[in-house]
């Protein structure tokens, strides 16, 4: 692995808690820390990297310990997944201009996913994603990109990055955004015509009520997705007080919940959590909150850890359907019950129990008809 410190401004454990601190149980006794020099983390799964770039948003941000205080929450809690090893590699520089902070991150996480890693990304602004996104760009991939966020960041009026980095992310030349899912937006931030542009280009946006009303559905969407990006706003202010945008959203365990699911897709190798400002957070009940979805996060590579390979028949059972005058496959997993179908081009993609009762019904799944447009 190449040696990338000159990006990163290493951790000083006592700004947060020394690790004589903590207790054996806890992940800040086995979390691998980026101290003095790089450490070893060849057999790390995840690795956390921290940002404090702001200057994408209206925020003024003069507080560079916005991610060591949701390290103070995440290492304080217990680690029960000892099969995943962590390790945490400091705060990215940031540079002189906002590209220069990008640029940084972007080197970071390319080597890390180019080593099989799980990069975790905390603070910063939702922008972010853009240089989360262009990762991929580096590495030649196309992919299938997911946002949970109140807002739908289309807003090209706006002079902020934070407010319109999705006109960049979805709209630049090359563009290797096959697909794009949003999830939560409350309808009432969102101009409605953005929605019918959205569809037009066949991307999925699902309202907060809709997740809310069934957030098993979300599993899939964020299953077929390789990375997700997760804006603290989705979350009501009573669970994260640090979200100043609305009173409505998610509530903590429906973030943890797709934090989790996130865990848990074989496809997301970065996870971003954006957005947190401790000046704003009320007795740090906000970054307690993101410590959680961690946790959650780290539960569900645990779990995925459990599911078999598709090509492992005898793990799956299967479920041959006619409907529409189409010939289908559905796989069921023996061990996490999750489902997939096929598609006419031979593909498996993730969908749920409902799509499969759908087409037993003779009626074409949603989904089944947006992957087949898309393709």
């Amino acid at each position: 692995m190449k040696d990338f410190s000159d990006y990163l401004f290493p951790i000083n454990g006592n700004e947060f808690n020394d690790d004589n601190g903590y207790t054996d149980g806890q992940l800040g006794k086995h979390i691998i820390i980026f101290k003095e020099e790089l450490p070893d983390i060849s057999q790390a799964e995840i690795v956390i990297v921290g940002i404090n770039e702001y200057r994408g948003s209206s925020t003024i941000n003069n507080n560079h310990q916005n991610p060591n205080q949701i390290r103070k929450a995440l290492y304080a809690l217990h680690y029960w997944h000892t099969d995943i090893q962590i390790a945490d590699l400091g705060n990215i520089i940031t540079g002189a201009e906002i590209s220069d902070t990008y640029a940084a991150l972007k080197i970071v996480v390319t080597e890390l996913i180019k080593e099989n890693k799980t990069v975790l990304i905390i603070g910063g602004s939702h922008d972010i994603t853009l240089a989360q996104c262009d990762v991929y760009k580096n590495l030649n991939q196309i992919v299938e990109a997911t946002c949970v966020d109140a807002m739908i960041d289309l807003r090209g009026e706006s002079h902020l990055k934070s407010d319109s980095f999705l006109l960049d992310m979805l709209t630049a030349e090359p563009n290797n955004v096959k697909h794009y899912n949003h999830i939560g937006f409350q309808s009432y931030f969102v101009h409605p015509t953005l929605l019918e542009t959205m569809d037009k280009l066949r991307f999925d946006c699902f309202r907060l009520g809709v997740v809310k009303n069934d957030i098993e559905e979300m599993e899939p969407v964020i299953r077929n997705s390789n990375f997700l990006s997760f804006d603290i706003s989705a979350i009501k202010n009573s669970d994260a007080p640090a979200n100043k945008l609305s009173a409505n959203g998610l509530n903590g365990e429906e973030a943890c919940t797709l934090a989790q699911y996130a865990g848990m897709s074989s496809n997301i190798n970065s996870f971003g959590i954006y957005g947190y400002l401790s000046e704003q957070d009320e007795h740090q009940l906000t970054a307690k909150q993101i410590a959680q979805m961690i946790w959650y996060f780290i539960d569900g590579k645990h779990k995925s850890k459990q599911e078999a390979n598709l090509n492992e028949t005898s793990a799956f059972n299967e479920f041959h359907t006619f409907f529409a005058e189409v010939d289908t496959l559905f796989l069921q997993s023996k061990r996490s019950n999750r489902w997939w179908m096929k598609l006419p081009n031979q593909k498996y993609i993730a969908c749920s129990q409902k799509d499969y009762i759908k087409a037993s019904n003779n009626e074409m799944p949603e989904r089944w008809l947006r992957a087949l447009e898309r393709a």
